[in-house]
C-alpha cells in the first residue's frame, strides 16, 4: 500500500490539531508522534513474534505478559489496587477505551514509563527519558484517534517510512549547533556518488533523523533488485526508483538489517526520530547512540561492548553541524586540528580517522572549509590531499538549505589512504527545486543526475578532459585539477578556483554562478576576520 493522499491528509490533520492546540514546535511534535507510532506498532510486532515462536517452537515471552505496578493511583481500576496486567499497556486497550483527562493521565504516568522500562531492557535508546508533552486532553484524544485511522499495521515499511518523512518535513528550524534536516534529493545524490554496497558498514556520526542511513538502505536494496523488483516512488515532489532487494539471500538481508548501519546524535529528540525512522522501514535493530563524537571517544573495548566495528567504517555519510563552536578543553585529542574549535573542521577530521582501510566518505561542508586560510583549514585540506584520495568536490547551488540556512555548501567525496593525484569538480546550478526562501517547489532544471553520471564514468571524463582544446570554450559543468595545481593554491578545494574560463565562456556565464563566486570570496574574508578575532581573544585571555 503506497503513501496515499488520504494518509497525507490525516498526517496534516494531526499537525494542524497540534499547532491549533498550543503545540507549535514541529520538532517536539514529530518526537511525540514517533512515540505514539511506536506504541501502536509494537503490539503488532509482539503478536507476530508470538506467532513465529509457536511456529518455530522457540521461546518468546510477550512484552505484555505479567503485571505492572501502577505509578499513579488515579489510574487504578478501583481504589486500593496497585497492580494491573501489563496487557493494559497495549495500544488497543487504552487508545480505544479512554479519552480526555483519563487518557492523558494513563498515557503520561503508565504507558510512557512502561515503554521506557521496556526500552532499557531491550536497548531501545530512543525511549530513554521519553515523556508525554501533549497533555491537553482534547488534543491528545484527537491525535490518538487519527493515529488509529492511519492503520499503520496495513502499511508496508516503505509506506510507513514515507509517512514519517512527511512528518519530518515539517521541521524547519536549525538546532543550536547549526544542524538541520538535509533535503532528501541531496542525500540521495551523495549516496549515489559514494555507492555503499551490501556487506559494507555505513555510518553517520551526526545522524539527525537518519536520512543518510535510510537513503543508503534504499540504495543497497535497489542495487540488489531485479527488473521486476523495482518500482517508481515519489517523495517531496520528485520521482525516484525504489528496489525490493529481491536478489539478496537471507544471510545478506540479516547482515543489512543488523550489522550495516550505525549512527550518533547529540540531541535526544533526534535520537528518537532517527530510531523511529529506521524502525518504520524495517530496521528496528539499528542503534542510534546519544553521543557527541567531538567530546567523547571509544577505545576498542568500548566499541566491542557496544557492538561497533573495531577498525572503522567502510562508508561514512554525513551533514555535520555548521558554524558551531565547542569549548577547547572539551574536544577529545583524536579530532583536534590545530587550535580550531569549529565543528565543521573537527567533524571532517573525525571522519578521516574513522574510515576503515579503503573506506569512502561523502560529507556536506560549508564552502569556507574548502578555501579558509587559517592554519587549521589548510592543514585539514593538506591531510585530505596528501594522506587520502579526494575524488570529487560537488558545488551545490546557493540556497539549497533554505529555509534553514543560506550558507553556500559543497560535498566532499574522498577515500581513505593513498594520495590524491587529481580532483574532479562538479558544479550544480540547479538541484530540481526552485531556489527561493522555502526551496520546496519542484522544477525541471536539475544538474544532479548528469553530474552523478559524469562522476560514475570519471575515467572516461578524465580522458575527455585531457583531450580538450585548452583555448576552446568549456561547456561542461564538471572539470578537473591536478594535485600540483591545488597545492600551489594553498590546498584550495573550491570548485570555482579551477573552472576553465575562456573569453567566449565568460561572456555567457550565468549571473547566479558569478554571485556564488562573489559569495565565496566574501565568506573567505569573513572567515579570516573571525579566525583573527578568535586568536586575539585567546591571546588576551
Amino acid at each position: 500500500m503506497p503513501f496515499t493522499p488520504d494518509m497525507r491528509r490525516k498526517v496534516d490533520q494531526i499537525r494542524d490539531y497540534l499547532y491549533g492546540g498550543g503545540y507549535p514546535d514541529p520538532l517536539s511534535n514529530a518526537e511525540q508522534l514517533s512515540f505514539l507510532f511506536f506504541f501502536y506498532m509494537i503490539e503488532g510486532i509482539d503478536a507476530a513474534n508470538l506467532r513465529q515462536s509457536k511456529a518455530t517452537k522457540r521461546d518468546y515471552a510477550s512484552l505484555f505478559a505479567g503485571d505492572w505496578t501502577i505509578r499513579n493511583p488515579l489510574n487504578a481500576p478501583t481504589k486500593g489496587i496497585e497492580i494491573i496486567p501489563r496487557e493494559r499497556m497495549r495500544w488497543s486497550s487504552w487508545a480505544n477505551a479512554m479519552s480526555g483527562e483519563q487518557l492523558v493521565t494513563f498515557v503520561r504516568d503508565e504507558v510512557f514509563p512502561f515503554f521506557a522500562q521496556i526500552g532499557d531492557e531491550f536497548g531501545m535508546s530512543f525511549m530513554a527519558q521519553a515523556r508525554l508533552t501533549i497533555d491537553e486532553p482534547t488534543v491528545l484524544t484527537q491525535v490518538v484517534t487519527l493515529v488509529n485511522e492511519l492503520r499503520l499495521e496495513q502499511a508496508d515499511p516503505d509506506t510507513k517510512g514515507d509517512l514519517f518523512e512527511h512528518v519530518l518535513r515539517q521541521i524547519k528550524q536549525a538546532g543550536e549547533l547549526g544542524q538541520f534536516r538535509t533535503p532528501r534529493h541531496i542525500i540521495r545524490a551523495i549516496v549515489d556518488l559514494v555507492d555503499p554496497k551490501i556487506g559494507e558498514t555505513v555510518y553517520d556520526p551526526a545522524a539527525g533523523t537518519a536520512g543518510f542511513l535510510v537513503a543508503a538502505y534504499e540504495h543497497i536494496r535497489l542495487a540488489n533488485s531485479s527488473a521486476n523488483g523495482r518500482e517508481a516512488a515519489e517523495l517531496e515532489g520528485k520521482t525516484f526508483e525504489r528496489g525490493m532487494g529481491d536478489r539478496m539471500n537471507a544471510a545478506q538481508w540479516r547482515k543489512l538489517q543488523t550489522e550495516t548501519f550505525y549512527g550518533n546524535d547529540v540531541d535526544p529528540k533526534m535520537v528518537s526520530l532517527a530510531s523511529m525512522n529506521l524502525a518504520l522501514r524495517g530496521l528496528p535493530d539499528v542503534r542510534i547512540l546519544k553521543r557527541n563524537v567531538l567530546t567523547t571517544s571509544f577505545d576498542r573495548q568500548a566499541k566491542a561492548e557496544k557492538g561497533l566495528p573495531l577498525d572503522g567504517y567502510n562508508v561514512i555519510l554525513a551533514n555535520p553541524p555548521f558554524s558551531g563552536r565547542i569549548d577547547r578543553d572539551r574536544i577529545v585529542d583524536d579530532v583536534k586540528i590545530g587550535t580550531s574549535t569549529a565543528t565543521e573542521l573537527l567533524f571532517v577530521k573525525y571522519m578521516i580517522d574513522n574510515l576503515a582501510e579503503g573506506g569512502r566518505c561523502g560529507v556536506i561542508v560549508p564552502e569556507g572549509v574548502l578555501f579558509g586560510s587559517t592554519g587549521a583549514h589548510k592543514e585539514l585540506r593538506r591531510m585530505l590531499m596528501q594522506n587520502n584520495r579526494v575524488e570529487a568536490v560537488l558545488s551545490l547551488p546557493g540556497g539549497v538549505f533554505q529555509p534553514y540556512s543560506g550558507v553556500k555548501t559543497s560535498v566532499l567525496v574522498f577515500a581513505q589512504g593513498g594520495r590524491t593525484e587529481r580532483v574532479m569538480f562538479l558544479h550544480a546550478s540547479n538541484d530540481g527545486f526552485k531556489l527561493d526562501a522555502n526551496h520546496d517547489q519542484p522544477i525541471e532544471a536539475d544538474d544532479l543526475p548528469g553530474l552523478i553520471a559524469a562522476f560514475n564514468s570519471r575515467e572516461e571524463t578524465w580522458t575527455d578532459w585531457q583531450a580538450r582544446d585548452p583555448v576552446a570554450p568549456w561547456a561542461e559543468n564538471w572539470w578537473f585539477a591536478d594535485a600540483g595545481a591545488i597545492e600551489r593554491e594553498g590546498w584550495n578545494l573550491s570548485a570555482s578556483r579551477y573552472r576553465p574560463i575562456s573569453r567566449e565562456a565568460a561572456e555567457h556565464r550565468d549571473p547566479r554562478e558569478l554571485l556564488e563566486e562573489l559569495q565565496e570570496d566574501v565568506e573567505a574574508i569573513l572567515g579570516d576576520l573571525q579566525a583573527l578575532a578568535l586568536e586575539l581573544r585567546e591571546e588576551a585571555a
